[in-house]
């Protein structure tokens, strides 16, 4: 019976776990994994080693499980670094892969050596490893994978020699399960739905940890249920809520002082699956309007710390909507039609034109383009400079 090598191995790993889909851009220290590709996988080569991550994290969101990405030793990884970011803020759960030299040549660092490579690609991963033996590798996938999707999910990085896959392997890799979802302390949430019952005009900020989790239908549900406005948290990375919903109000700017500005009036609002806050431009002004109680939910201990403000509460973002709605009170009077602005979330209406020069403005491109759209357009914008005017010309 021919011995099974660490290759072998370790795609048998990656077929229990369902993970039989490899985006990348490979190199010559790639090769040896590359090498008799099982038939039954699937591997997408692109052009550069960030498309790579960037097709994986689309494709890792779209199927709601964990991607491969498989890229060259330093210099690729390098080139990744942007879109590792991206998958970073996320949340995506990808397992990014690059081969380094020959164990036998890396004392001497020669040409292609990855020479720190678990410093490399920090602190945008959640886990950065190197295996200290070939037949360690199929183990550091497992425990990628379950570094990968446990909460809060995210990027992790695997370092390996190229000449650990043709190693023979000494035992079978162990598959594991392991949860991706934290559920809320049974206490703490019932304290939150009895302060959401008692308030007397209730806010509701949702996060893309909804959308994540595929929970528009239970964000309706609580939102209905308590008549509140509703929110996206500022520049989310996925809309966490349907916009055409009666109750929505739009997006928070991500700047401190505009952001309390649209917060006047509520008594309790609660942030759920989204960071307090993502500001990017420094706008002074207080974190909340004076006697607004903020209750957060995460699932991720990092936003829970970082939070300058509010009382935190560790759980999925939607097996705590399931729960909150189950225990707070309905309310019977109807919510005031919520105030929507056109400029959605930046932290400054989009400027009027204060010259006659002649040359288009952002507002009048984005127009433009708004025009020549069908009304079924789906859009994806990377604009944070002009997101006013943007919004403006879109919405």
């Amino acid at each position: 019976m021919t011995q099974k090598t660490i290759r072998d191995v370790t795609m048998d790993l990656l077929r229990e776990l369902g993970l039989t889909t490899v985006f990348g851009n490979p190199g010559s220290t790639e090769e040896t994994f590359l090498k008799n590709f099982p038939k039954d996988f699937n591997y997408i080569q692109v052009l550069q080693e960030a498309s790579a991550v960037g097709a994986a994290d689309g494709y890792a969101q779209a199927t709601r499980k964990p991607a491969i990405v498989n890229v060259h030793t330093s210099a690729g990884l390098c080139n990744t670094m942007s879109n590792i970011m991206t998958a970073y803020m996320n949340k995506t759960p990808l397992i990014i892969t690059a081969g380094n030299q020959t164990r036998a040549m890396l004392l001497m660092e020669p040409w292609l050596t990855n020479v720190q490579p678990t410093l490399l690609p920090q602190p945008w991963v959640k886990w950065s490893y190197e295996p200290v033996r070939a037949e360690d590798v199929p183990a550091a996938f497992m425990r990628a994978y379950a570094m990968a999707t446990q909460a809060p999910a995210g990027p992790v990085f695997l370092s390996i020699p190229l000449d650990d896959w043709d190693q023979p392997a000494t035992e079978p890799a162990v598959v594991r399960s392991v949860s991706t979802r934290i559920a809320p302390d049974p206490i703490r949430i019932n304290e939150f739905a009895t302060t959401l019952s008692q308030a007397k005009n209730p806010a509701l900020i949702y996060g893309a940890s909804i959308a994540r989790g595929n929970g528009w239908n239970q964000a309706i549900k609580l939102a209905e249920k308590l008549q509140a406005h509703v929110f996206a948290a500022p520049s989310s990375e996925r809309p966490p809520f349907p916009e055409t919903h009666p109750l929505y109000c739009g997006g928070l700017p991500f700047a401190k002082g505009p952001l309390s500005d649209r917060l006047p009036g509520y008594d309790v609002v609660m942030v759920i699956g989204a960071p307090v806050f993502r500001y990017y431009p420094w706008v002074p002004g207080s974190y909340l309007p004076n006697d607004l109680q903020l209750l957060h939910i995460t699932d991720d201990p990092n936003e829970s710390a970082r939070a300058p403000v509010g009382d935190s509460l560790m759980g999925d973002a939607v097996l705590s909507l399931e729960l909150l709605e189950s225990l707070v009170t309905q309310r019977t009077q109807a919510v005031s039609s919520p105030i929507k602005q056109p400029h959605g979330m930046a932290p400054h209406p989009a400027p009027s034109r204060s010259d006659s020069d002649g040359k288009m403005t952002a507002l009048e491109l984005f127009q433009a383009v708004r025009a020549a759209c069908p009304a079924n357009t789906i859009i994806m914008e990377e604009s944070p400079s002009n997101i006013a005017e943007l919004h403006t010309a879109w919405l």
